[in-house]
């Protein structure tokens, strides 16, 4: 039997859980709908294992997520499974790397409806493995890959340009473009690489430094 923290906002979701890991012998000591109670009922109770969802109140983000990873920092032992409708890359990646990625679960919510895939899954990170859903493993490798392969020729050309030190009217002299399509282009270079930062100046520097780092 396995003493178990569950943390889903969704309280259908969270009762059918409880009920689902009961039926298979489980004991459910706390049942939770948010990050904050949560990390209370992991210090009240100590459980074998801890499963949440990513997203909980109040911001309805990676609250759940986040938790986990902070949990792990403290009790770098606790095994976490987390489920999710989608792949949260940023802490799904801290998550996986905390403490080796022994005793740590990234699944899919859909997982939840194949029982017997869900409970086992549930024993072995409990009993220190790692289990990670296949699109979960498709979606943090795709992002592991080299960010400039995304880019087309010219944008390449265009942030080759930008590392020299070149402003944006350098870079369309050298081009022959006007500074509308480098802006056109860095933008799409911005996009590619995942930078969101609105200082512009920033961004320009983490895009040379990618760039550099190849």
């Amino acid at each position: 039997m396995l003493r178990i923290v569950l943390a889903e906002d969704s309280v259908l979701l969270r009762e059918g859980l409880v009920g689902l890991l009961e039926r298979f012998g489980h004991q459910v000591v706390a049942a939770t709908g948010t990050a904050e109670e949560l990390t209370a009922a992991v210090a009240e109770h100590v459980p074998d294992i801890v499963v949440t969802d990513v997203r909980m109140p109040p911001g309805f983000s990676d609250e759940g997520l986040r938790a986990a990873v902070a949990l792990r920092e403290v009790r770098p032992r606790l095994p976490v499974l987390v489920l999710s409708q989608y792949v949260q890359r940023a802490y799904a990646e801290e998550l996986l790397d905390s403490c080796d990625g022994t005793g740590v679960g990234y699944l899919l919510k859909e997982r939840v409806g194949k029982v017997e895939e869900f409970v086992d899954a549930l024993q072995r990170v409990a009993e220190g493995g790692t289990v990670v859903d296949p699109e979960v493993v498709r979606q943090l490798l795709r992002h592991r890959r080299d960010p400039l392969s995304r880019l087309t020729a010219r944008e390449r050309e265009v942030l080759a340009l930008m590392a020299e030190g070149r402003s944006n009217a350098s870079v369309a002299e050298a081009l022959t473009v006007s500074e509308g399509t480098v802006s056109k282009h860095f933008g799409s270079i911005l996009t590619k690489l995942d930078l969101s930062l609105t200082d512009a100046t920033n961004r320009r520097v983490l895009a040379v430094l990618a760039y550099l780092r190849k």
